[in-house]
């Protein structure tokens, strides 16, 4: 269908699918992440919320920003790719700064989170998962405009 057809029909066009070929790959990881970030953070807080507050608050915020950017990725459409962008700048900057604030400031983290290190705990996935979906968003937001 046509975005003239739509008109004609009434039909919402569909939105442009973000999870396709390494999309999928962002997603899977990206869901993953969520799993990982969140469960981890939920038992810390129920359980040793008074040894590292912050530490795990931080977790439970990766968790968050993990889940609305599979949210994001798996809705599609132009919207949801310029709020994975936001999110995925704002999940690096994240990573970047409380990486360096550990390295910088151990004793402000007396436990790990999930941006501990540049997320060393978790494989620099943290660190790496960003940069490489602000790098597909992008391309494939040229690819689209393209065809």
């Amino acid at each position: 269908m046509t975005s003239g057809e739509a008109e004609v029909t009434g039909a919402q066009p569909k939105p442009a699918r973000l999870i396709s070929g390494p999309g999928l790959l962002l997603v899977w990881l990206y869901g993953v992440m969520v799993v990982g970030a969140v469960s981890r953070s939920v038992y810390q807080i129920a359980t040793d919320f008074d040894r590292a507050p912050l530490a795990y608050s931080l977790s439970a915020v990766a968790g968050v920003v993990y889940g609305f950017i599979t949210y994001s990725l798996v809705r599609g459409g132009e919207t949801a790719r310029r709020a994975a962008r936001v999110c995925c700048a704002a999940e690096l900057a994240g990573v970047l700064a409380v990486g360096t604030w550990t390295l910088v400031e151990p004793s402000a983290f007396p436990d790990a989170t999930v941006w501990s290190d540049y997320g060393m705990g978790y494989l620099f996935i943290p660190v790496l998962l960003p940069v490489s979906a602000l790098y597909w968003l992008r391309k494939s937001a040229r690819q689209q405009d393209a065809g």
